[in-house]
């Protein structure tokens, strides 16, 4: 707390030790402009006393009163705080909400379908070319309605010709973490069906949304109470293990239509199918 003190006892004490030094009262005008007082000359202390009483009259303070020192920080009884500095608090506590929003977003509640945790898009093979140095990957771009296309690997070539790839609309998940495979940044996965032959070997063909849906559409499972939900992040889906808690539930079913559970596979024209793979895995 601030050090307080008479005004009035504080300057009576530094005029006293003035006329003291001077060895007699100092003569001054009783005014504060330098108007002559009609009472003659008065001396310093009386000058001051007058001065104190008019102001404190003026302030509406009783005689004698003590106020508390400005300190370094500020005037006292006031603000204390430099209004740049309260100002760029604001700003800085503002700031640190919209960190905090953003840093949760895509964070799914505790009662969130794990289905609904992904991010599965209609998107549109607008290149592709086979892989340098791996003969069983293709690589991708795909319009998922960013903008740009995303870079995405996929070991399909055993399954597709490179004529059967171009311009095909397919289902890419979107919330997972860059992969860097074999030199190439793959920045999410086509979603496959998978069946067995009559041979043993694997049976792969790429989900199909429905006629008419378009590109960049979010899909959904059809049927889900609670929402609407939002995908989470990639970092979620990492840490969660969202893909092994969910794939093993990912299937097709005797017609071909995905689902996840009971729950088909949707855009806001019908369901996502399988060409013929039937009772399938779903990767």
């Amino acid at each position: 707390m601030s050090r307080i003190m008479s005004a009035r006892s504080k300057l009576d004490a530094c005029i006293k030790g003035l006329e003291d030094s001077l060895g007699a009262p100092a003569a001054l005008e009783d005014s504060i402009g330098g108007v002559p007082s009609a009472t003659g000359p008065a001396t310093a202390l009386q000058l001051v006393d007058s001065t104190i009483a008019t102001l404190e009259a003026s302030l509406g303070l009783p005689p004698g009163a003590v106020l508390p020192l400005a300190d370094a920080k500020g005037i006292a009884g006031g603000n204390t705080k430099h209004p740049t500095k309260a100002k760029e608090g604001v700003n800085k506590g503002e700031r640190k909400k919209a960190s905090k929003a953003a840093s949760t977003a895509g964070v799914s509640s505790a009662d969130q379908p794990d289905g609904t945790k992904v991010d599965l898009r209609v998107g549109q093979i607008t290149r592709v070319w086979t892989h340098e140095t791996a003969d069983k990957l293709y690589c991708e771009e795909i319009d998922v309605g960013e903008g740009a296309p995303r870079n995405i690997a996929s070991g399909l070539v055993p399954h597709y010709s490179l004529e059967e790839m171009k311009g095909r609309k397919v289902i890419v998940m979107c919330n997972l973490k860059p992969r860097n495979l074999k030199g190439f940044k793959s920045q999410g996965m086509v979603v496959c069906a998978v069946g067995a032959l009559s041979d043993g070997k694997e049976l792969v063909e790429l989900v199909v949304p429905p006629e008419g849906s378009a590109v960049g559409e979010r899909l959904s499972f059809e049927g889900l109470v609670g929402g609407p939900f939002e995908p989470v992040s990639a970092a979620q889906m990492e840490k969660k293990k969202v893909l092994d808690i969910i794939l093993p539930e990912l299937t097709t079913d005797v017609e071909g239509t995905v689902r996840w559970r009971d729950h088909a596979l949707v855009s806001s024209c019908g369901a996502c199918t399988a060409p013929t793979v039937r009772d399938g895995a779903v990767r």
